[in-house]
């Protein structure tokens, strides 16, 4: 059984910083790209960014661009954000995916995402 289970999250001042984790199983994860994917509160999905199987490779939205990091351990079969200089925009439910495929190609589309974990919450706010 396919597992995404998020981690990390909480509330945090403006300016502050935050490890996402997403801990996988059940299926070989050093095989597919993975997006972290959020949904702020009476708003629609915004993909965050993503990186290919291999981790040699990433992607981000122009919101986060030089504050996040996406990486991956495939030995631990862990994926990580790190949200730095966070903003009060920054709030909202951060859930990971895994993509069918094993490199992101330059879009994001959802239905290329088969599973998801379950979320954490990230709250920015003095």
């Amino acid at each position: 059984e396919v597992q995404l289970v998020e981690s990390g999250g909480g509330l945090v001042q403006p300016g502050g910083s935050l490890r996402l984790s997403c801990a996988a199983s059940g299926f070989t994860f050093s095989s597919y790209a993975m997006s972290w994917v959020r949904q702020a509160p009476g708003k629609g999905l915004e993909w965050v960014s993503a990186i290919n199987s291999g981790g040699g490779s990433t992607y981000y939205a122009d919101s986060v661009k030089g504050r996040f990091t996406i990486s991956r351990d495939n030995a631990k079969n862990t994926l990580y954000l790190q949200l730095n200089s966070l903003k009060t925009g920054d709030t909202a439910m951060y859930y990971c995916a895994k993509s069918i495929f094993d490199v992101y190609g330059g879009n994001w589309y959802q239905y290329e995402y088969n599973y998801w974990g379950q979320g954490t919450q990230v709250t920015v706010s003095s």
